[in-house]
């Protein structure tokens, strides 16, 4: 699977990996989860309704999430920090 970052998306890797490198590698590794499987794994998917129908969900902790949705073989990524945007 193809792995697309929306340019919020990768500001938000950036931030993570300046600011606070251990949620990094959680996002990382969920990143990497996401791909083999983009409906289960750890972050609790769920997906989103409204405007955001057909976009998911996982929590990278408490108040940030992942947002993404698989499209073809691509995994679009389009954010990594906050809160559905």
């Amino acid at each position: 699977m193809r792995l697309e970052f929306k340019p919020q998306a990768f500001e938000d890797l950036q931030y993570w990996m300046q600011h606070q490198p251990k949620v990094a590698k959680r996002l990382l590794r969920m990143i990497e989860e996401t791909l083999k499987d983009p409906f289960g794994g750890i972050g609790k998917p769920e997906p989103l309704k409204n405007e955001l129908s057909g976009w998911w969900s996982k929590r990278i902790d408490g108040e940030h999430r992942l947002i993404y949705k698989r499209e073809g073989e691509a995994l679009i990524i389009a954010q990594a920090r906050g809160h559905y945007e």
